[in-house]
């Protein structure tokens, strides 16, 4: 076992009983096990600066100080000496207590509220939308006619801000499912070394909603963090990863009745290991928006505000080719946030019947020359390369 992989199996001993003595009431030991804990983060970061989990641990041992700061401040000398006592059982006296808010750890990791996203929210990608309802929305709908099954498991990959999560969550609401929507740094729980647990017991709780005829959607966002090549990981990483690939590998081979979708969302698909490629039978580029979806955009984003006769939408969707669905929707914000600056430093507002000037072409064009678009044409050729080698529509 290397070195890292010793600090990695040490701290996650000291913290899982740390957490252990702090849920049973013995206060003084969660702290000394808790501050055992954080010195072997800090020694991980310290020994390893470039390593992809360092902010995680990071963020985990400042949560564990936080929680020593919790403990000393609600808990005094003396209720500490008694909080040691063990009880008649021979354990530690106290009622088990969750994290901070009353949430336990594996509550805190998922976004369950559903998804209030309709399909017309979901500007262009016409070929993503194809492939997406042929994977998940018909078969859900007839499972009949489906006797070799459907595909669980989709890849979709391509420029930040083009729409992944919004389809996504659009799905979710066309067939009625339990959405669940995680990303890598809150798998990788915030109490070190319950991270297997929080993914088995989310693929149980979504088997369990399957089972009761409900649709289950598990959306993981920015999946290459989770599931990417790694030259250095520690232990920790590879049994999450290993616990996704088996859940996953569930879902494929027993799952065959079961309505269970998991949905990732990756900006670098060519940072996935292979043996996570392969078990997203569709893989499915969401681009850049084209001229037609630009100007439906910017009829969409146009249609709560004051727009003047001068303004060309057909003109802007051409200036802005390049841009991202969400540098378009942010070029919008931004030209009425300017005309509203203008409003209230001209002293108008303090005038409530006062109403701002319309929007005109150049408060469009002024911002569309003080932005770039968000994505190169470097990256392009990478999404397109990549898709070209791995498509599966």
């Amino acid at each position: 076992m290397s070195a890292s992989q010793e600090l990695e199996k040490s701290a996650t001993n000291f913290a899982l009983e740390a957490v252990r003595l702090d849920k049973h009431g013995s206060k003084g030991m969660a702290i000394t096990m808790y501050q055992k804990a954080i010195e072997n983060l800090l020694q991980l970061v310290q020994l390893y600066p470039e390593y992809s989990l360092n902010k995680v641990y990071v963020q985990r041992a400042i949560a564990y100080q936080e929680r020593i700061k919790a403990i000393q401040g609600a808990v005094g000398p003396r209720e500490m000496q008694h909080a040691e006592v063990k009880n008649g059982n021979g354990d530690y006296g106290g009622e088990p207590k969750t994290s901070e808010g009353g949430k336990s750890s594996y509550e805190e990791l998922i976004i369950t509220e559903k998804p209030n996203v309709t399909w017309e929210a979901v500007v262009g990608l016409d070929p993503a939308k194809k492939a997406v309802k042929e994977a998940i929305i018909y078969p859900v709908q007839r499972p009949d006619l489906f006797p070799l099954g459907w595909p669980r498991g989709i890849l979709l990959f391509g420029p930040p801000g083009c729409g992944k999560t919004l389809l996504a969550a659009a799905v979710a609401t066309e067939i009625d499912a339990t959405f669940v929507s995680i990303d890598a740094a809150s798998i990788m729980s915030k109490w070190l070394g319950e991270a297997e647990q929080n993914v088995a017991r989310l693929f149980g709780n979504v088997r369990k909603s399957a089972q009761e005829g409900r649709p289950a959607i598990v959306f993981v966002d920015e999946l290459d963090s989770l599931m990417g090549k790694h030259t250095n990981e520690v232990g920790g990483e590879i049994r999450v990863r290993n616990q996704f690939l088996k859940e996953m590998d569930g879902i494929v081979d027993k799952g065959k009745a079961l309505h269970i979708y998991v949905i990732g969302a990756t900006n670098k698909p060519w940072d996935l290991d292979w043996a996570f490629i392969r078990r997203f039978q569709k893989r499915i580029l969401v681009p850049l928006p084209d001229h037609h979806t630009r100007l439906m955009m910017f009829n969409l984003y146009t249609t709560n505000l004051q727009l003047g006769p001068d303004v060309d939408l057909h003109e802007l969707a051409r200036l802005s080719e390049g841009f991202s669905g969400s540098d378009i929707r942010d070029v919008n914000q931004s030209a009425q946030l300017s005309l509203i600056g203008e409003f209230f430093e001209s002293g108008q507002a303090n005038d409530k019947t006062a109403k701002p000037r319309s929007l005109t072409m150049a408060d469009f064009t002024q911002i569309l020359e003080e932005r770039k678009p968000s994505v190169s044409v470097d990256m392009l050729t990478m999404y397109n390369r990549w898709f070209d080698a791995f498509k599966a529509l």
